[in-house]
């Protein structure tokens, strides 16, 4: 089976099968994968705009009783370096971020087994009642904790957490959506289903969500092709997912190792899943493990949107990965792509578009 006949039939709106994206995978004729993947998100986005989010992760704690071999962000419940920050300093830092323009939080954490369901609600209410913010916060392995700690049902949970003020769930804690891979890094995460579960019930209660893939645990290329096919039904289904996001396992300081993946593997990556995923419109750079330059490359392979600013991040940053830029370089960057920049929202609808010369007044460098 050669490359070019799936790529033709991916150019004429066919559906690809997991066989094909296998061959896909084995294939490294990248370039020709890119300008396919480019063709087709150009007909999602025929104008030559690229999008991101004036953003930032607020880490509201570490303790996690998961203990995911790849995460070095975690301590253990009851470590002496464990925390969870006052509700003062989550509003310090949401005030900040609205002062220079932002308009996402993305708060994530631990799974925290002494936090209770108050807890998340009242934080959310306290936010709303003082910011207009969006909260694209906790994801399903944070909201499957808050299940089994308040003992009530999984949609009732999310229905609490969207009355309180939350907007919209992120994808993260996806990895692979395999249960060999789930068991050989965070055995005690859940199930690729469970996953699965928690993003079409919070599309159910009316939530939007993202949905995310890490590649470079070891995964066979079945496995990561297996992911894909995961997601595209689900998305059949509800059509929640408003962006896919790929990057790439960062093993420095973590108890799994291992090697760091290749851009070439990761920019493969991003262009196999924008050809196979044909019903997610969105697809995120993820410059933030990959780098400035590769995240500009990366729009010539599939990706429409530069993802998030990042005014704060800790969790990658653990793992050694510190790539910083400010909102200025990105418009660099998506210049250099040949590209408009346009700020967005975490809808995706766009609330301001940069033309040449244009710079953002209030600036900042990535915190961590």
């Amino acid at each position: 089976m050669s490359i070019d006949s799936i790529l033709d039939k991916a150019l004429k709106g066919e559906r690809i099968s997991v066989e094909e994206a296998v061959r896909l995978y084995e294939s490294n004729e990248i370039e020709k994968m890119g300008h396919v993947a480019d063709q087709i998100m150009k007909k999602w986005h025929p104008d030559p705009v690229t999008t991101f989010v004036i953003g930032r992760n607020v880490n509201y704690t570490n303790f996690c009783d998961t203990y995911c071999k790849f995460c070095a962000f975690y301590r253990p419940p009851g470590h002496e370096e464990g925390y969870v920050l006052p509700d003062e300093v989550i509003y310090q830092k949401i005030q900040e971020t609205l002062d220079v323009g932002g308009t996402e939080i993305l708060m994530q954490g631990g799974t925290n087994p002494d936090l209770p369901l108050s807890y998340y609600t009242d934080l959310l209410r306290g936010i709303k009642k003082r910011f207009n913010i969006h909260m694209h916060s906790f994801s399903p392995a944070e909201i499957w904790k808050i299940v089994e700690v308040s003992g009530l049902s999984l949609e009732q949970v999310l229905t609490e957490l969207k009355e309180a003020g939350l907007d919209s769930i992120p994808g993260g804690g996806a990895e692979i959506l395999d249960d060999r891979i789930r068991k050989k890094i965070s055995r005690l995460k859940g199930s690729w289903k469970d996953w699965m579960e928690c993003m079409t019930t919070a599309n159910k209660v009316g939530l939007h969500t993202t949905a995310t893939m890490v590649i470079g645990f070891g995964e066979t290329l079945e496995e990561r092709a297996m992911h894909m096919l995961r997601v595209r039904e689900a998305q059949d289904e509800t059509n929640g997912f408003l962006a896919f996001i790929s990057w790439t396992y960062q093993p420095d300081f973590t108890n799994l190792g291992g090697e760091k993946t290749s851009p070439e593997e990761y920019l493969k990556n991003v262009a196999i899943s924008r050809i196979f995923l044909d019903n997610i419109p969105n697809f995120q750079s993820s410059w933030v493990t990959m780098g400035g330059e590769i995240g500009k490359q990366s729009l010539s392979y599939g990706c429409n949107d530069f993802g998030s600013t990042m005014i704060e991040e800790n969790v990658v940053s653990a793992a050694g990965t510190t790539h910083k830029v400010n909102t200025n370089q990105i418009l660099d960057l998506i210049r250099g792509a040949g590209k408009t920049p346009a700020q967005r929202n975490t809808k995706y609808e766009i609330l301001r578009v940069f033309n040449e010369g244009d710079t953002i007044e209030k600036d900042f460098v990535m915190q961590n």
